[in-house]
């Protein structure tokens, strides 16, 4: 079979964010969660993440604490799916799910390698701890965007990114989103 030919054409991506302070005791459940984590399984997995630990993919499987953090995040994919792109998932008998789920810990000179989270339709990065001077995530190598404690990240899951080198401490909560048939629909 034949490479593709690629066509390219120039648009913008959208990255949307929030303030989630005011689910301040959901973001303690997950920091909770990534605290127990380290210790039940406290090898950090071979990635692209470069840290100081890094719980399993499927820490949402793992420890319930992180559920109500991930349906928090699939309420709000479906949000920005019917405001954004006027598509509710929900009258096509889709729904989302939490394909997978991590927590990181970030410190001196830690870092993420450039990548995306294709095939998922969304990423989610939430921010449960991040100090002032705490390396960005950049996306596209042009867009630079500074964490700030209590906030949501949610983006195409094509979208390229990165964490340059860090030099204070940052924590989060990864979420990679698919859509899915509707459970008992056909």
């Amino acid at each position: 079979m034949d490479a593709p030919q690629l066509l390219e054409v120039e648009t913008k991506a959208p990255i949307f964010w929030w303030d989630i302070s005011d689910l301040r005791p959901v973001l303690d459940l997950a920091e909770q969660a990534i605290h127990e984590l380290r210790v039940s399984h406290p090898q950090s997995p071979q990635s692209n993440v470069k840290s100081v630990y890094m719980s399993p993919w499927k820490s949402h499987l793992l420890n319930p604490k992180f559920q109500p953090l991930c349906q928090e995040a699939i309420e709000r994919a479906k949000l920005v799916s019917k405001t954004y792109w006027n598509t509710d998932v929900q009258a096509l008998n889709q729904d989302f799910m939490i394909a997978d789920c991590w927590g990181v810990i970030y410190e001196q000179t830690d870092q993420t390698i450039n990548h995306s989270h294709y095939p998922s339709d969304f990423a989610c990065v939430i921010y449960l701890e991040a100090d002032e001077h705490c390396a960005p995530i950049v996306f596209e190598s042009r867009l630079q965007v500074q964490p700030r404690r209590n906030t949501m990240i949610m983006f195409p899951g094509y979208l390229m990114h990165y964490v340059p080198e860090n030099h204070a401490r940052r924590m989060i909560v990864a979420m990679n989103l698919n859509k899915i048939p509707a459970f008992g629909q056909t």
